[in-house]
């Protein structure tokens, strides 16, 4: 009721609306569905429920396409009123499931394209909206946050070029470096963490799943994951691990230095099961190897969790470590476009994110403190409480 009464007694920035790019269509839905019912449920709960013209809708969804013309040019449309509007622009730009025609030929959409359809819609809004939010899951070219000697900064011209038309806030999850929030100081810019949706996928999808450092250990795949990895361990109470990748700095295959090798460091995982966290899968190799090698030092079951699941090189690998027990499970978010042949997989669970999208952007709709969206301890234990007195 304390987050109620929170939500109730501030006035909105503006009324909401939610534009939503095609490649995150379903994710858009589903979201808009919860906020109008979580404001219908809060208007019956409480005596005095706010009076502001169009707080209470049964869609906040905004009409908005990006069609395209013959030879391959866009432009962004929106055939609603936005004018006052607390606006939100969701897009995918990982759905290469999208397609479009260049004279006569069917191209898949890209990040790039994603991301200019996304610019077509903030420049369809700018001046009219009173604010404007972009809700990005998976942050355009966070991969290439930092600079190597004479090689292109994207993520930071990007965030500098939507701060510059006028976004005040973005939203993302996992990103692969927060700290390519210093490219906009001035702006909104929060990344926020799945840990409570893996927690929740694996109990409700592993019937003997077991919370005990006895039986269960976190590892990291490599270093950039230690933090997500540090945290899972501590609120849970378990041991954790991490591998570290040996590179061969003298070549460069598809735009990386090739891994040599993956050391591992940590106490031995013989008959445990174990968690390996991480941002996502890209082509999933890294993954695959360091499941191999936890198998091969005797763990008993491995569980993937990954924020962003990429699959670039497609599932076959993933069928086939999964038929030699190598992994057990792989736990993914509904962030990001997902394949039907993915989801028809027998050792794919999914981490249902969007309820919590619609309390980020109900929160931001009204200006309130995320402090406990943020940091997910409390609903954690509540989770753990719940585990043990079922299992007591």
């Amino acid at each position: 009721m304390s987050d109620i009464l929170t939500l109730e007694q501030t006035l909105p920035v503006g009324p909401l609306k939610i534009a939503v790019l095609e490649g995150c269509r379903e994710l858009g839905v589903t979201v808009d569905g919860h906020i109008a019912a979580m404001r219908k449920d809060t208007a019956r709960c409480l005596k005095n429920p706010l009076a502001v013209s169009g707080y209470l809708e049964d869609s906040y969804l905004l009409d908005c396409k990006c069609p395209r013309f013959g030879s391959g040019e866009g432009k962004g449309q929106i055939n609603g009123s936005v004018r006052g509007t607390d606006l939100y622009i969701l897009v995918d730009v990982c759905n290469y499931s999208l397609t479009y025609t260049v004279c006569g030929h069917e191209n898949h959409m890209s990040p790039d394209n994603h991301y200019q359809d996304l610019k077509r819609i903030i420049s369809a809004a700018t001046g009219k909206a009173k604010r404007i939010n972009v809700v990005m899951p998976f942050l355009y070219e966070g991969r290439q946050h930092k600079k190597n000697k004479r090689e292109s900064l994207d993520c930071s011209i990007a965030l500098q070029e939507l701060s510059d038309m006028g976004v005040s806030n973005i939203i993302t999850f996992d990103a692969h470096d927060p700290r390519v929030q210093n490219a906009i100081p001035l702006k909104g810019f929060d990344s926020f963490m799945p840990t409570y949706q893996f927690l929740k996928a694996l109990v409700d999808t592993v019937p003997d799943f077991r919370i005990d450092p006895q039986y269960l250990a976190v590892i990291s795949p490599d270093e950039g994951a230690m933090e997500r990895a540090v945290y899972f361990a501590n609120i849970l109470g378990l041991g954790m691990g991490m591998f570290y990748k040996r590179r061969d700095y003298t070549t460069i295959v598809n735009g990386k230095n090739p891994i040599v090798a993956h050391e591992f460091l940590g106490d031995s995982v013989e008959g445990k099961d174990v968690i390996i966290i991480d941002d996502m899968i890209s082509s999933g190799g890294s993954m695959l190897d360091t499941a191999r090698q936890l198998k091969e030092r005797k763990a008993k079951r491995v569980f993937i969790c990954t924020t962003f699941g990429l699959f670039t090189d497609g599932l076959e690998e993933f069928d086939d470590y999964y038929e030699k027990g190598y992994i057990t499970k792989v736990v993914t978010t509904n962030l990001n476009y997902r394949s039907p042949d993915l989801l028809a997989k027998p050792y794919y669970a999914e981490a249902d994110m969007s309820r919590f999208l619609a309390m980020i952007i109900e929160c931001l709709n009204h200006d309130v403190s995320m402090s406990k969206i943020e940091s997910p301890t409390e609903k954690i234990n509540d989770l753990l409480a719940s585990y043990h007195a079922i299992r007591s």
